[in-house]
């Protein structure tokens, strides 16, 4: 069936409700968004699914929403756990409680039971109340940081990490082969009176701020300096308002600012572009609080409350944004280095995991305290997976992990990252150093003193629609077809392919197996200890570019990123035309 047949089965149909038909009629003429809502389903992939809220195969609603569900609950019957339940939970996005209702009632409908959290959480909440729960599966409403106009469902297993191999093909072969005018459901009282349908809230919360709690390693600094940091934080409009403000205030942070005019959960997103605490422009309300109050730190929390952006305050009263790296890489250091103060050392089998497109600072930091540097694939699940793989082998012990792109995790109690975790660690960071004399960019400078001046980043190109997904397949295809041999002034020694599960040798010509599961993504070894890295985004129409380097120095850093920037920007417009 085209997506032209597709569109009239919706407005015939007597499955779907009267009001998306309305809106379906309200675009009858226009060819291009009567294409882009049904030339294809919304795909469910290993991300679950992402897209813009909207009537259509190929948006976000209740029907797609259903069809999921109803995939997923096939796959649980199948492989066996029904009887454990799913937990569910949602942001502060429009239809978010919606999608959540509507899962739920399709779980119910058949056999399985939903925790469903009273109101909006945190993504790392969700993944800890799987795990507190023993439930054989999460779903989290949430499109993370994407525009106002999207929504999102993640799908979560046992161990409280997303979905990877076998379950994530599993549950998308399942979800394939359900029609969406199939997918069972049932009313939520009915539900609720079956004994399928269990409000939860306080009961995950506490015990989740309690585990929080246990991993902090100098209440002695907070309790002795705790008093005298200022704090600025902002929520985004989202999830993090309450959990980050309760943790603070429990270990003895007093003198915490929040944004007010983006504190209250608002789906529109009223006073930003676009909700990203990697986007400088997120800041600048927190920014403008924190010159007020003179804040020793300030922090934003995303939506779903799973990354953290930062400003510190140097000693001559400048604030310095920290990217993901930097502030990653901070935390990072602090665990380690403090575990191994407190503990007289480290342990023998102790590792620091990292995804392949984050800073090689992460490896120096390894590197210098003698542990293991493990790099996966991008997306936390992954480094959850390593997690897992320790406690069922017993071999590793977790020190910390980390995503370039503001996301990490000190514990083992949720298999997501966490910005309430981030957020706490971080002002816990704060106070430890202020007792030595050093604030945290003293701290920062430190690690590159010592380590090396890393620098890294990420520019990405947006390509929307049938025709955007279309060209950057094209562009994988002719990188793979005409290999890079040099790039902003650094030779390339090593290509690897996760496609192809290979890494050539550029000066041997040796292969050897990448040892990660196949992914359409392809990383440039330097020379210099530079790299670059290209892959297309597993959430949104966009292809990135990420990049890194090493200097002397601050000057020598920027002078090397200006010149590799422009390299990958001229190779971008290059691949677009």
């Amino acid at each position: 069936m085209g997506y032209k047949e597709t569109y009239e089965s919706w407005l015939s149909d007597p499955y779907f409700d009267d009001e998306t038909k309305a809106e379906l009629r309200g675009i009858a003429g226009n060819e291009k968004e009567i294409e882009d809502r049904f030339y294809k389903d919304l795909e469910f992939g290993t991300a679950g699914l992402r897209g813009v809220i909207g009537a259509g195969t190929n948006r976000m609603n209740v029907y797609t929403v259903r069809r999921a569900t109803q995939g997923l609950a096939d796959y649980i019957n199948k492989v066996g756990g029904a009887e454990r339940g799913v937990a569910i939970s949602y942001d502060c996005r429009h239809m978010s409680p919606e999608f959540a209702d509507e899962a739920a009632e399709c779980l119910a409908a058949n056999g399985i039971k939903a925790y469903v959290f009273e109101s909006l959480r945190p993504t790392p909440v969700l993944s800890y109340a799987v795990r507190y729960l023993h439930c054989i599966a999460g779903i989290n409403i949430t499109a993370s940081h994407n525009p106002a106009e999207y929504n999102g469902y993640k799908v979560y297993w046992e161990d409280g990490a997303q979905i990877t191999p076998p379950h994530d093909t599993g549950i998308m072969d399942c979800v394939k082969a359900v029609d969406i005018d199939t997918a069972k459901t049932m009313t939520r009282q009915a539900a609720i009176e079956k004994g399928l349908y269990q409000v939860i809230g306080k009961d995950i919360d506490d015990p989740y701020i309690a585990e929080l709690k246990k991993l902090v390693i100098h209440q002695d600094a907070i309790n002795q300096v705790g008093r005298d940091i200022t704090i600025v934080y902002t929520p985004l409009h989202g999830t993090g308002n309450i959990p980050v403000r309760r943790v603070l205030k429990e270990l003895g942070f007093t003198n915490v600012y929040v944004v007010p005019q983006q504190e209250k959960p608002d789906g529109d997103f009223p006073t930003v572009a676009y909700p990203n605490p990697e986007a400088k422009e997120a800041f600048a309300l927190a920014l403008a609080l924190g010159k007020e109050k003179n804040a020793d730190l300030i922090l934003a929390t995303d939506p779903d409350a799973d990354r953290l952006g930062v400003y510190v305050k140097d000693k001559q009263g400048e604030y310095h944004c920290l990217t993901g790296n930097m502030s990653g890489c901070l935390i990072g250091n602090y665990v380690i280095s403090q575990r191994k103060e407190r503990d007289g050392g480290l342990p023998a089998d102790g590792a620091f995991i990292k995804s392949i497109v984050t800073t090689n600072l992460a490896d120096a930091i390894a590197r210098d305290y003698g542990i293991e540097l493990i790099e996966v694939l991008t997306g936390f699940k992954y480094i959850g997976g390593k997690i897992l793989e320790f406690e069922k082998t017993g071999h590793g012990t977790y020190l910390f992990g980390m995503e370039e792109s503001y996301g990490c995790l000190t514990g083992t109690y949720a298999r997501d990252k966490d910005a309430v975790d981030a957020s706490m660690t971080l002002c816990e960071a704060c106070a430890y150093y202020k007792t030595k004399g050093m604030t945290l960019w003293d701290a920062m400078l430190d690690l590159y003193q010592r380590l090396g001046y890393y620098q890294d980043a990420v520019s990405s190109i947006t390509l929307a629609g049938k025709e955007g997904i279309e060209k950057i397949s094209s562009i994988m295809t002719y990188l793979r077809a005409n290999p890079l041999t040099e790039i902003g002034g650094h030779k390339v020694t090593a290509v690897r392919d996760y496609d192809k599960d290979t890494i050539t040798d550029i000066a041997s010509g040796t292969v050897r197996p990448t040892g990660l599961p196949k992914s359409n993504v392809l990383y440039y070894e330097l020379t210099d200890d530079a790299w670059i890295c290209v892959r297309p985004s597993g959430t949104e129409p966009k292809i990135k570019f990420y990049y890194g380097i090493k200097g002397s120095d601050f000057d020598d850093a920027d002078k090397k990123s200006q010149k590799m920037k422009k390299a990958l920007d001229d190779l971008a417009e290059k691949l677009t035309k």
